[in-house]
């Protein structure tokens, strides 16, 4: 079973059926129920033509413990987009993430990237996990909506985002100041490391300026999923956009 290829969960594939780029791709199993609510609501604006399947049947074509509610789609991966197609204008907030290479911390990141209003996200082309399967459900719906820039080199990305008018945000423990002392309304990019080793060296170093998440509470840290979506928070915030939409 290949799971980079599948989407399960009715958020995920009801998104996929909706996007235009997945027009004329995949093969889309529902169960009887979810056919006459494709039918009813017109989910499938696309044209895609939905295989019926017992749901028992379904669950044996997809990974042990998937949760696909009914709806599975299996489909090829979305062409990326270069950096300067989200770059341009310069205004907004970026994501980008240093090696994170755990399906659910990624979707959920989508999810928090699009509720917040980010432009896009980006990573790197060899150390990230396919939008699709687990990642995709965490992520309900917004790596159909959110465009993904898969970079070959960070750092190199960094140096053209500054070229075209953003900052470097990055996230890092042990930094002096606070995210809320390091955003402005400026466009910026929010860098993410993995929860273990966090921003690399190099990556670090192309960032205008680390920040902090202050823990009052004394806990040690955030969930990486967690503390970008404070940070999406706060980028939003600083930006005047928080709450404008609710």
């Amino acid at each position: 079973m290949d799971a980079d290829n599948w989407l399960w969960g009715r958020h995920p594939v009801v998104a996929a059926l909706a996007n235009p780029a997945r027009k004329g791709m995949g093969r889309l199993l529902v169960t009887e129920d979810r056919a006459a609510e494709i039918d009813r609501d017109r989910l499938a604006p696309n044209g895609h033509r939905a295989e019926i399947i017992d749901g028992q049947a379904l669950a044996k074509m997809l990974p042990a413990g998937a949760v696909h509610q009914g709806m599975a789609f299996k489909v090829q991966p979305l062409e990326g987009v270069a950096i300067e197609d989200v770059a341009e204008p310069a205004e907004g907030v970026i994501v980008m993430l240093d090696q994170l290479t755990d399906p659910q911390n990624v979707g959920a990141i989508f999810r928090s990237a699009l509720a917040f209003g980010a432009k896009a996200i980006v990573v790197q082309d060899r150390h990230s996990p396919a939008l699709a399967g687990a990642l995709a459900k965490a992520a309900a719906g917004a790596t159909e909506r959110l465009p993904c820039v898969r970079a070959t080199n960070l750092s190199r990305a960094l140096e053209k985002l500054s070229d075209l008018g953003w900052q470097a945000v990055g996230l890092d423990g042990s930094a002096e100041l606070t995210l809320e002392q390091a955003l402005d309304s400026r466009p910026t990019v929010l860098v993410m490391g993995s929860e273990g080793d966090g921003i690399r060296r190099l990556v670090a170093e192309h960032c205008d300026v680390l920040a902090k998440i202050p823990m009052p509470g004394g806990f040690e840290s955030l969930n990486v999923s967690n503390a970008a979506a404070v940070a999406l928070y706060e980028a939003a915030r600083a930006q005047g956009r928080a709450g404008t939409h609710s």
